[in-house]
């Protein structure tokens, strides 16, 4: 591979210069924080583990500081921009910066909660930088929509990453937690301070790495079941999983016998519960609310792609209302983007 030349990055003035050739006044609407720090760009690269042989997404790529730090290690990036601006400008900036690998980079002008297909080979890994107001659907959205992304690493604010990462147990183990684990295993992996952006946003922001699942969760329940659980076990997370689950499973005796079926006492809450318990619960609601309501609710592989939609962006609402005792507001409305 070409050696792309030493300055092809941008760095602070880079950047400015960018944003007022194209008229770009940063917006806390889209998220339009840009990293700044070159460095920071090339660590995220090597904590993402991009190899040569990557297809790399990204979502939300902004004026380019980080697809151009991919494009110096993957074999190929298609990055996901919904802005009109910079999706129009990002390939200019591209072939300027790094002519020798232009035609390894392919622009979709979308909004990434629309994707269902890329151009090109099946993407491998997804690096991003998320905007903090849609990072949980979004993520949760490319993971089911790309079965072959293996290796996920994205920048969130930090008190997302931490929930993401939570263990069952934790106080801010939740709806994020649960559902990213039936995609892949998930973990920390550093933290971002608020000087490698411009403008520099008000809070600070977390790595989280996801490995895809070598297996899938043992389940014969449909993945959009298990999700309607976990939303309805944390939309109450103070009730037990009882009460908490007697709408979602028609009644609390209804509740009852799913969970004494799956092993779960009534009395647990849902942040105690792997997505694994999780599984089983979901498993056993038919033949707690009976067969006429299993056969009502059998799977329909049609609907799954709007009903991961409709989950992901129940995930931040089913939480708040319970979280406020434990950290501010989750989903800040400062965002950022390289």
């Amino acid at each position: 591979m070409t050696s792309p030349t030493p300055d092809a990055l941008l760095g602070p003035a880079d950047v400015r210069e960018l944003a007022a050739a194209l008229g770009v006044r940063p917006t806390k609407q889209r998220g339009q924080n840009f990293v700044i720090d070159a460095n920071t760009v090339r660590r995220i690269v090597r904590t993402a583990e991009v190899r040569p042989d990557d297809v790399v997404v990204e979502v939300g790529p902004g004026l380019g500081s980080l697809t151009l730090g991919l494009l110096e290690t993957a074999d190929r990036v298609v990055a996901v921009e919904i802005d009109d601006v910079l999706a129009s400008a990002l390939p200019a900036t591209v072939a300027a910066r790094m002519p020798e690998r232009a035609d390894r980079f392919t622009l979709v002008h979308s909004d990434a909660m629309q994707v269902r297909e890329l151009p090109g080979p099946p993407p491998t890994a997804l690096v991003a930088n998320l905007p903090y107001n849609v990072a949980v659907p979004v993520l949760l959205h490319m993971l089911d929509t790309f079965p072959t992304i293996e290796r996920t690493l994205v920048m969130v604010q930090a008190e997302v990453a931490d929930r993401l990462a939570a263990a069952p147990g934790s106080k801010v183990y939740g709806v994020p937690s649960v559902k990213a684990n039936w995609y892949a295993e998930v973990k920390r992996a550093g933290s971002i301070g608020r000087n490698v952006f411009w403008p520099a946003p008000n809070v600070d922001s977390g790595l989280v790495s996801l490995t895809r699942r070598a297996e899938p969760v043992s389940t014969t329940a449909p993945k959009n079941d298990v999700f309607a659980a976990v939303d309805a076990a944390f939309a109450q997370r103070r009730k037990t999983l009882r009460a908490a689950l007697a709408g979602w499973a028609g009644s609390a005796p209804a509740a009852e016998a799913a969970l004494v079926a799956a092993g779960v006492s009534p009395q647990a809450r849902g942040e105690s519960l792997t997505v694994e318990e999780f599984a089983r619960i979901a498993e056993n609601r038919g033949d707690a609310k009976g067969a006429d309501t299993r056969n009502a609710r059998r799977y329909r592989p049609e609907t799954e792609r709007t009903e991961i939609t409709a989950h992901a962006e129940h995930t931040e609402h089913a939480e708040h209302a319970e979280h406020a005792e434990h950290a501010e507001h989750t989903e800040h409305e400062e965002s950022t983007q390289p």
